[in-house]
């Protein structure tokens, strides 16, 4: 899915407001909600009422599939832990019914119902999945002497309960064996929740348990975005809509899911690594794994059960248009590499008689999966070759997202649309692939700042009043984001102006009910709320990450730590510091020179200005922040050679971003 989810990257800590949490899809023609968003103007009605004449909404075989094989739901999905904190709340979508609000895109909508349907489902014989329990499908296969468990979702807690209800709805039996498709959180984060019971945890059950990962899962499960997860985590408030109430005029959906649960997260290293193309047999079933690493996500492999004549996409498919490029922040991927693995999907797996996948629902019928397989496939191949064309013709990427055109036979299948990724902010991927940030305009390789310009703007064009009425004019001809455009450069320029704040939040709104795309209309829509209430006061909770963190390669840290450092408050400094990890006897030499912190495993350096003897695991509680830093130094818990002032006075070299800057203004 989305991509791991360390730290620092998949989820945040901010949950709903529970001020605003129970807003009611009945007000929709009435005036702003509990929570301030507006009603869907006649412009955005009239946009929404043109979408359903556009898709074939007469199609219902998707609803048919979703329910296909169903055997039992739970009465109210709900997840709670153990101090009273919602993990996960399938029932606050209950308001998904019907035709859909004026405030929501119909097609998201169709999405939205289609993920609504949750429960315990039969796949094929012997297969079984678990949806809505979490952003991703808990895959069960039967095996010889238990579960094989593929994907156990991103919580403890929603893991936990999933298995439990599958035991008690099909008989209990052990775990055999734990298949991780991919790198990314929501496919791996629940598995320690698996071996829960009444006494506590048994890990020990893990003796007997194959673990089975692609090549480089471990190290892409825990390093992943490490660099950037501040700035991820924080991204990803508005890509999730992890601050606005769910109603007919806030989240929805998050396009592969409903969005992602929020608890204790864990990770378990394989023992058994698939390195490449390969078949094998797990707990008495025929596997054949194919590596598709490097599409969807950095160790990712799917694989295909020939007994059952089943393949399972993991996510190199599912039923929506993924990301090339996700909002919260990532790297590119590559829809060159993601179209063949497909295509390769699609050669070997010709006898498939159904597809499941880690998200969404399956398919069954062979000529149906084969023509999924093509569309998926050609879908990124095409974003990739027209937005190379259209590159190569001096096309900017907001021209070629502008006007790039999907055929009609991918534009009306409904799995081949921007509930997720979008095939606009798919085409600027490819041109960032290809030719980066610079669009060869001049204008823009040293531009001013946003703030520097937008005072400049706003002067020029004859003060607040006057941008007022011209966006003012602007939404009263339905063009939204010329309006939002002209009131972003006021809001920039005069961030206490309330009533510039107001309308551009009103105007957000409007764009965000319009959306197809789930993230597209959670960034409008959290946009439009923190323009009304201001932006979180805390971030990320990195304590839920401790178990991540604790089988993280220690260098990510030392890394981490030298692009944390000030530089102008270093200027001219000197420091040599060895961190030496008493439990794992790894010594690290960090040396603080021209501004730069450089690191190296090595013997203690005899010209450490100090030496910090320190455990593993109360280092990881260091950077989460369940342990001060003056409090640890200063404490019987470590030893200290050297001046322990000097030390004080490196860790305070070190910013500390708290994960809640401003995004929609200064």
């Amino acid at each position: 899915m989305m991509g791991t989810m360390l730290v620092l990257t998949l989820l945040t800590g901010c949950q709903p407001d529970p001020k605003v949490n129970s807003v009611q899809a009945s007000s929709e023609l009435q005036g702003a909600d509990s929570a301030g968003f507006t009603a869907a103007s006649s412009h955005t009605v009239a946009a929404n009422q043109a979408v359903l004449s556009s898709l074939p909404f007469d199609n219902v075989q998707d609803f048919e599939d979703a329910k296909r094989g169903f055997i039992a739901s739970m009465p109210e999905l709900k997840v709670v832990d153990d101090k009273g904190k919602v993990i996960w709340d399938r029932t606050a979508y209950d308001f998904i019914q019907g035709d859909a609000p004026n405030s929501v895109n119909p097609s998201l909508w169709r999405q939205a119902s289609l993920n609504n349907i949750d429960g315990l489902f039969e796949v094929t014989k012997g297969v079984y999945q678990l949806r809505g329990f979490d952003l991703a499908n808990m895959t069960v296969i039967a095996g010889d002497s238990g579960w094989i468990i593929v994907d156990p979702l991103t919580t403890a807690e929603t893991a936990e309960v999933a298995f439990e209800f599958l035991n008690k709805t099909l008989g209990k039996r052990p775990i055999s064996a734990i298949v991780f498709t991919h790198s990314h959180m929501d496919h791996f984060g629940g598995a320690l929740g698996l071996f829960q019971n009444k006494d506590g945890r048994d890990l020990a059950a893990l003796k007997s348990v194959d673990i089975i990962a692609p090549a480089g899962f471990m190290h892409e499960a825990t390093s992943e975005n490490v660099m950037a997860g501040t700035a991820m985590s924080r991204r990803a408030m508005y890509m999730y809509g992890k601050q606005l109430p769910r109603s007919s005029r806030g989240h929805i959906d998050s396009g592969l899911g409903k969005e992602p649960a929020f608890g204790e997260f864990g990770i378990l290293s394989p023992n058994v690594v698939v390195e490449q193309d390969s078949a094998m047999e797990i707990d008495g079933v025929p596997f054949e794994f194919q590596i598709v690493s490097g599409s969807e996500a950095p160790a990712e492999f799917t694989f295909y059960l020939p007994e059952q004549q089943a393949y399972c996409g993991a996510e190199l498919v599912s039923k929506n248009m993924h990301n090339l490029y996700t909002l919260r922040g990532a790297k590119v991927r590559d829809a060159l590499v993601w179209s063949r693995a497909i295509d390769d999907a699609l050669n070997a797996q010709r006898d498939t008689k159904v597809y499941f996948g880690s998200h969404h629902w399956p398919i069954w019928g062979q000529a149906e999966v084969n023509e999924f397989l093509q569309k998926q496939r050609d879908t990124y191949k095409y974003i990739h070759d027209q937005s190379v064309r259209m590159l190569n013709a001096g096309f900017t990427p907001a021209e070629i997202a502008e006007q790039i055109q999907m055929p009609p036979s991918l534009s009306n299948t409904f799995a081949s649309r921007g509930y997720y990724g979008t095939v606009k902010h798919n085409a600027k991927a490819v041109y960032q692939a290809y030719l980066g940030w610079y669009d060869a305009n001049p204008v823009n390789l040293d531009p001013l700042p946003a703030t520097a310009s937008a005072v400049k703007y706003v002067e020029l064009m004859g003060g607040a009043d006057k941008i007022i009425a011209a966006a003012n004019k602007a939404v009263a001809a339905g063009e939204y984001r010329w309006a939002a455009e002209l009131v972003n450069h006021l809001v920039v320029a005069e961030p206490k102006r309330k009533q510039a704040k107001a309308l551009l939040a009103s105007i957000y709104d409007q764009l965000g009910y319009q959306a197809e795309s789930a993230p597209w209309r959670d960034v409008y829509l959290t946009a439009a709320y923190e323009l009304r209430h201001g932006s979180p006061e805390v971030g990320i909770d990195l304590a839920s990450m401790k178990q991540i963190l604790l089988q993280s390669p220690v260098e990510n840290f030392m890394q981490s730590m030298a692009s944390r450092v000030i530089g102008p408050e270093v200027f001219g400094e000197a420091f040599i510091l060895n961190i030496n990890f008493t439990d794992l006897d790894k010594n690290y030499v960090l040396e603080l020179k021209n501004s730069v912190l450089h690191h190296k495993l090595a013997p203690k350096s005899a010209k450490a200005n100090a030496t910090l003897n320190i455990s593993h695991e109360l280092f990881v509680d260091l950077i989460i922040g369940k342990a001060g830093v003056k409090e640890v130094l200063f404490s019987d818990e470590l030893e200290i050679e050297g001046s322990k002032l000097d030390l004080v006075s490196f860790f305070s070299s070190l910013d500390r971003p708290k994960g809640v800057f401003n995004i929609v203004t200064p």
